[in-house]
């Protein structure tokens, strides 16, 4: 049983009505302690915050509702290939997504340190692109800190994982992940061009990125 229905239930037994308590839970809009609570299983893979102390998992703290809301939605459905997250979202309904992406988005990300390496090609290629090979810069979309632009659902990356970073912008070039469809496949152009270590360099940019 979701938390809204429970709520619901809860609300006709103190003979409120479950019409009105639906009307005032869906002007409330995603409730994000309901989807701290519905998040509990995602704690293994991803901290009890957000904050992934497992490299190949993507800290979720801080991360936009937009973007974390739409490709949890793609898990599910089927619209994005993610193995380590196969059957893991499928139980959950729209309105139970949404309150997870808010819980999630409410949090705070971590800041982590960069490794020595990074300042150099990954600087030059996130701020000012490579014009040589038609790759835009990444600030254009993602914003000089890697916060993102939480309007547009374009996620933040400042701090995300090298491990998690380095195969998506990967699956992206190589056409497996297709989720930038909305956005008229902007990803996969961006990073068509990118060798590996251009990608790793990217990669371990975003690490200290604030």
């Amino acid at each position: 049983m979701g938390t809204r229905t429970a709520i619901a239930i809860v609300a006709l037994c103190l003979g409120l009505g479950v019409a009105a308590s639906e009307e005032a839970i869906d002007e409330a809009g995603p409730d994000a302690e309901a989807g701290r609570v519905l998040s509990a299983p995602c704690v293994a893979c991803h901290g009890e915050d957000g904050n992934s102390a497992i490299p190949i998992n993507p800290s979720l703290a801080g991360q936009n509702f937009r973007y974390l809301n739409r490709q949890m939605l793609l898990m599910r459905d089927g619209g994005r290939a993610a193995p380590l997250m196969a059957g893991q979202l499928d139980r959950f309904s729209d309105e139970e997504i949404a309150d997870m992406a808010a819980f999630y988005a409410s949090q705070t990300a971590e800041v982590r340190a960069a490794p020595p390496e990074a300042a150099g090609l990954g600087q030059r290629i996130y701020r000012g692109g490579l014009l040589h090979k038609q790759v835009a810069a990444c600030t254009a979309c993602h914003a000089p800190n890697g916060s993102g632009n939480a309007p547009a659902g374009f996620p933040r990356l400042s701090g995300q994982h090298v491990d998690y970073v380095v195969p998506q912008l990967k699956a992206y070039r190589e056409g497996q992940r297709t989720t930038d469809e909305e956005y008229g496949g902007m990803m996969r152009q961006t990073v068509a061009n990118l060798t590996d270590g251009e990608i790793e360099a990217v990669a371990k940019y975003l690490v200290g990125l604030h």
